[in-house]
């Protein structure tokens, strides 16, 4: 063979290689992040659940958010203020303390507002 074909297939060889091995890597790093965000996203499911959880109690239409907070531990204020709203509360003031309601138990939640009166 001669010299510049057997340097050009030792560079192809070379690349061949090298790009396998960098797809290999990138695959699963790759793989690697895509189970990180779906675990991510399981928490962020589960709080949502947790939540709808405490807002659905049958004698309680609405919860004070250090309530919420207790019972859904590990999230910053803010944080649990988001999973309350995906969760779909709406928040209140009463008495200068925040509490939270499922949009959907508003009726209900007036309902009894009506009864009290």
């Amino acid at each position: 063979m001669k010299p510049e074909i057997l340097s050009l297939v030792a560079s192809l060889s070379g690349v061949l290689i090298g790009g396998g091995i960098s797809l290999l890597l990138q695959r699963n790093q790759l793989r690697h992040a895509f189970k990180l965000k779906i675990e991510e996203l399981k928490t962020e499911h589960m709080a949502e659940r947790t939540a709808r959880y405490y807002l659905s109690h049958k004698s309680y239409t609405d919860r004070r958010f250090d309530t919420i907070k207790k019972g859904l531990g590990g999230f910053e204020d803010d944080e649990l203020r988001k999973i309350l709203v995906r969760a779909g509360a709406i928040r209140s003031y009463r008495d200068d303390e925040e509490w939270w309601t499922l949009l959907e138990r508003m009726p209900e939640k007036i309902e009894k507002l009506r009864a009290d009166d």
